[in-house]
């Protein structure tokens, strides 16, 4: 994989085309769920804007990640209310919001100092199996989610993606339970928006010129509001419980008008909550950074370290600004993705226009149905979840394809990192026992995957050279890739001499390694017989 640079990220010229259709679309999945998150949390609808502001424009300027978008998670929704509901206990409610703040500021922070220390590397030690189960089960997360919103059926919030729900129900109990509750005109929206993403699937579509600026769920949503618009007043009128609703803004102040109150520094609570914020998202960032780079059809490859300094600054702005914590999230960074970003500019744009959205044309963003916003997600997911992908792991045989839907049922079943832990556990226990790892010291070859030499080979020129350890897998990752940073010579050999057993991961690691060798203009060759293909 390409490694990721500060070359071409504000592309300003040939990458505008494709940037600012996919930062549209991006702009309005994230505008709902921003707000169904800060609702989710029990937080001011609009601490969750000023997160998605924060992390559009924060995180990716300081970021490397091309495909990848933050903003407030889903998966932070449990550890924010449980603190922004004890510091409301004695300081009430706005006073508590503030206290809570102080901790988002500490997080970022804390991860400031996680990347300066390189904790970000920790995301090499997870499997692909685990990482393309996320992406499939959120794919799945988030066609059935949003299911119930296609056919009118809002009882929920838009944020809530955990298995059991804030009223009680859980996933599929809610889409049982709408048969009493579809609504005509955003079932109607809903179609429409399923017509008009086959008709630009079509070839003769594709040919037209205009739909390579005018997307389908660009298309979508405008539509939508369109329609919304017309029926107003009469027996078709689309509630409001259907429509994305923003409050209303007059200036600045209405939208920063919340700042954190540093007597929390007093409470130990405070720094709990911000180590708890801060390794979460610092986690669930990492994966989803590893999932948006297997979406980059350009194979770049961002830096973690760094993304863990951008989450950091990114937190501290939202912080100080009366946001919520931000991470990088897997659903707009897969919409930015499926929609043709080239660069992260997309997510940057993003940022820029929620913080527009809010300030200029709050009541035209109140006509946007959530049914429109439904059919561009359930598009999404099923993109992540297809068919094609579970026929791939079930191919690559049971050590792969458990863990991967072990993955899935976790997450479908859970939570996005209950899932991942399981998947990850899974994962592990299969290493060790088809690697027949029976001590420790064992286990720390693996982990280090090989090791660099210099050699001289048959003409007399001096190379370096990767020697692989006998048993390469997943675990094997992040050393492999410590390995490449030390290279300084311009002729490289990839010794598989030792090598016993390598699994898929270990493949595709070598594989990752070749490619971003050649990229350098190195001049790279394998040995090792039988194992290399």
């Amino acid at each position: 994989m390409k490694s990721n640079n500060k070359k071409g990220f504000f592309n300003w010229g040939s990458d505008l085309k494709r940037d600012i259709p996919a930062a549209l679309v991006v702009f309005l999945v994230a505008l709902p769920l921003c707000l169904g998150i800060a609702l989710a949390s029990g937080a001011p609808p609009l601490s969750g804007i000023i997160a998605g502001i924060a992390g559009g424009i924060v995180v990716t300027f300081f970021s490397n990640s091309a495909l990848g978008v933050s903003g407030p998670a889903a998966g932070l929704v449990t550890i924010v209310a449980g603190a922004i509901t004890y510091f409301q206990g004695f300081a009430g409610e706005e006073g508590g919001f503030e206290l809570f703040l102080v901790a988002v500021v500490l997080a970022g922070v804390i991860q400031v100092i996680l990347g300066l220390v390189k904790l970000g590397n920790m995301v090499g030690f997870f499997p692909g199996a685990v990482i393309n189960g996320m992406l499939a089960g959120i794919g799945l997360i988030i066609t059935l989610k949003q299911i119930p919103h296609a056919f009118g059926y809002d009882k929920d919030y838009e944020g809530d993606i955990d298995f059991d729900q804030a009223d009680g129900k859980n996933t599929f109990t809610e889409i049982f339970d709408m048969h009493d509750a579809i609504t005509q005109s955003p079932t109607l929206v809903f179609i429409f928006g399923l017509l008009i993403t086959l008709l630009w699937s079509r070839k003769f579509m594709q040919k037209q010129s205009f739909t390579k600026i005018i997307s389908a769920p660009l298309m979508i949503v405008v539509l939508g509001a369109v329609f919304v618009a017309a029926v107003e007043g009469t027996s078709m009128a689309v509630s409001s419980s259907h429509l994305v609703t923003l409050p209303e803004i007059s200036g600045l102040g209405d939208v920063f008008y919340m700042f954190p109150n540093f007597d929390a520094l007093q409470d130990s609570k405070v720094y709990t909550a911000a180590i708890t914020l801060a390794v979460v998202a610092s986690l669930e960032t990492l994966l989803c950074l590893d999932a948006a780079d297997r979406l980059d059809p350009e194979m770049r490859r961002s830096n973690p370290n760094q993304e863990l300094l951008a989450q950091g600054a990114g937190n501290l702005v939202s912080g100080f600004l009366g946001g919520l914590p931000v991470t990088q999230v897997i659903v707009r960074s897969s919409a930015n993705a499926q929609n043709g970003a080239k660069s992260k500019l997309s997510a940057f744009l993003h940022g820029w226009l929620l913080l527009l959205s809010v300030l200029l044309i709050p009541s035209l963003m109140n006509y946007i149905p959530l049914a429109s916003l439904a059919a561009v997600l359930i598009v999404i997911g099923m993109k992540l979840s297809k068919p094609s992908l579970y026929r791939d792991y079930w191919q690559r045989g049971w050590m792969q394809f458990v863990p991967f839907i072990a993955t899935i049922g976790g997450i479908l079943f859970s939570d996005l990192l209950t899932g991942i832990g399981i998947g990850f556990a899974i994962a592990l226990l299969i290493t060790i026992f088809l690697n027949e790892v029976k001590s420790f010291g064992h286990l720390i070859a693996m982990i280090r995957g090989g090791k660099l030499e210099k050699r001289e080979d048959k003409h007399g020129r001096v190379e370096d050279v990767i020697v692989l350890s006998e048993r390469i897998s997943f675990i094997s990752k992040a050393g492999l890739r410590s390995l490449v940073q030390k290279i300084d010579g311009d002729r490289v050999m990839i010794d598989f001499e030792n090598v016993i057993h390598i699994d898929n991961d270990g493949q595709e690691v070598v594989g990752e390694i070749e490619y971003q060798l050649e990229q350098q203009g190195k001049h790279v060759h394998k040995h090792g017989g039988a194992l290399i293909k």
